[in-house]
């Protein structure tokens, strides 16, 4: 199972294995108070997509499907994930304040997309 959180949430152990996938490192928030198991900057959007995306919902759709040629591109920066995935939950952690327009929520649907196809 896959979950999605914000950095700032309170940490649970039903988060299982925690990932921050931001490519920039979230204000206020210190290294070791993430417990994380991983933090994957390469399967975060390129600067460029994410500069030009902005969270801005009428540009979503479109955003996913750069997102995801990107993905495409580097299949070693997600598959650990869908790995860890197979052993368990996993928690896909972000800083924005968006919360339904992030790249965490799209990079769990590309992963869910490539689970299922197994």
């Amino acid at each position: 199972m896959i979950k999605v959180k914000r950095v700032y949430d309170p940490i649970s152990p039903a988060d299982g294995q925690r990932f921050l996938v931001d490519r920039l490192w979230p204000r206020g928030i210190k290294r070791e108070a993430l417990k994380l198991d991983g933090r994957l900057k390469d399967v975060a959007p390129s600067d460029a997509l994410r500069k030009w995306f902005t969270h801005d919902a009428e540009k979503w759709e479109e955003f996913c499907r750069r997102y995801f040629a990107e993905l495409d591109e580097k299949p070693e920066s997600w598959q650990m994930l869908v790995n860890a995935d197979r052993n368990g939950t996993i928690s896909l952690l972000y800083s924005s304040r968006e919360l339904k327009y992030n790249n965490a929520v799209a990079l769990t649907r590309y992963l869910e997309q490539r689970i299922s196809r197994r």
